[in-house]
């Protein structure tokens, strides 16, 4: 087994954005989509793009107060990888498309090597006939919808469609996703009731109901690792980050008020202009995806980058924080700052008595998010987006005590 595996439990989780039916003011392409160099500034005061400034929303979920980990939180849906999304099972169901290369999936322009290990493990050798990029997104769907109530399916009568564009090089993930009824509302929330109680039952239930996984709708978008010192060290996760692209916002979104409290539908802009405003609180990951998002204001563009960028691959980010008595940082790759044995194998926080200032000062590269406290943070970058993705939206500044305007 490789050894990033050991330490960290797997996970998957989705970006889920849906079109929403009001009109974009005539501007907004112009005001958001700036692909240029993120600024080095700290977010205090905004200066995001206008609210409004969108055409589709993303879906948020509130987790438990009582959860062990990040209770209070507004996290993206998602969960940890079961056994049962590794299932010989899903072969049978799958059958179609196991002669497609990846399940049609296809494959990643990214050398072997630098894959991160959680895309990059040889699953045959731990024992799974189903390759890892079919099982996390399997897991991804699972979860979305034990979390959320939203089922992101293909009916098996559009199975042989599918299959004919993908076999003919055809299929290009162009159209936006679309949410298909398969039964009534009664019978669908007993099914989300027995794969709450036991994830083997997603399965049964895609084969009575007919119909397969969407993994197809689920383009990469990257892999968080939870860093140390924050949440103990029972309690670090492997993560992959999917996005997908909904035609419109689902009817039937449902939060499970188990592990889930709450739902929010909101724009990327929105979602932020709330967490500055201390309305809700989201964790670094998904700040930053979410400031990523914000230079797209329309969905058409965003769905057309990510599914486009997803066969780049993907860099493996495990944030190393810097604290000091007045704020914190979160390191990522790439920063001059970030440990050279900066991999998933670090146990290390590092401390400091230094200014922002004087931490910003000479330092050529810089790929971090820095905070004053939970809710006042901003991704403060210079370097170059690896795998052509996107730099977040950051056109701020904040001052402390002890620092001028960064």
């Amino acid at each position: 087994m490789n050894t990033a595996l050991r330490h960290w439990k797997e996970a998957a989780t989705v970006i889920l954005a849906a079109g929403t039916r009001h009109k974009l003011p005539v501007d907004s392409l112009t005001r958001c989509v700036d692909k240029g160099t993120s600024a080095p500034a700290i977010s205090g005061h905004s200066n995001l793009p206008d609210r409004l400034a969108f055409d589709y929303e993303v879906l948020l979920l509130k987790r438990s107060g009582t959860s062990g980990f990040m209770p209070n939180a507004y996290v993206f849906p998602g969960g940890l990888v079961d056994p049962a999304d590794f299932s010989s099972e899903w072969l049978d169901l799958f059958k179609s498309f196991r002669r497609s290369p990846n399940f049609g999936l296809g494959f990643v322009k990214q050398p072997p090597e630098t894959r991160p290990p959680i895309f990059a493990t040889d699953r045959k050798k731990l024992g799974s006939p189903v390759p890892g990029d079919v099982a996390f997104r399997i897991c991804a769907v699972r979860e979305t919808f034990e979390e959320s109530g939203v089922l992101l399916v293909v009916p098996k009568e559009e199975e042989s469609t599918l299959l004919n564009s993908i076999e003919n090089n055809r299929y290009s993930q162009s159209e936006l996703t679309r949410i298909t009824d398969l039964c009534d509302k009664s019978e669908l929330a007993k099914w989300r009731v027995l794969v709450n109680e036991n994830p083997s039952n997603f399965v049964r239930m895609c084969r009575e109901l007919e119909c397969l996984p969407n993994i197809w709708a689920l383009h990469e978008w990257g892999n968080w690792l939870t860093p140390t010192g924050v949440y103990g060290k029972q309690r670090r996760y492997d993560t992959a980050f999917y996005i997908c692209c909904l035609q419109e916002t689902p009817p039937h979104t449902l939060q499970d008020e188990k592990e889930i409290v709450h739902f929010k539908w909101s724009t990327p802009s929105e979602i932020l202009h709330s967490y500055q405003a201390r309305d809700m609180w989201i964790a670094p990951p998904q700040f930053y995806d979410l400031s990523r998002m914000c230079r797209f204001p329309t969905l058409l563009d965003l769905h057309s980058f990510s599914r486009q960028r997803a066969s780049e691959g993907c860099e493996q980010w495990l944030p190393v924080r810097m604290v000091s008595d007045s704020y914190y940082i979160s390191l990522l790759p790439g920063d001059e700052l970030y440990p050279e044995e900066g991999s998933c194998q670090m146990d290390v926080t590092l401390n400091t008595d230094r200014s922002l200032d004087e931490l910003h000062q000479g330092c050529s590269a810089l790929h971090r998010i820095v905070a004053l406290d939970p809710y006042t943070a901003a991704a403060v970058i210079t370097i170059t987006p690896k795998y052509n993705h996107l730099l977040p939206f950051t056109r701020s500044s904040l001052r402390t005590s002890t620092s001028s305007q960064l």
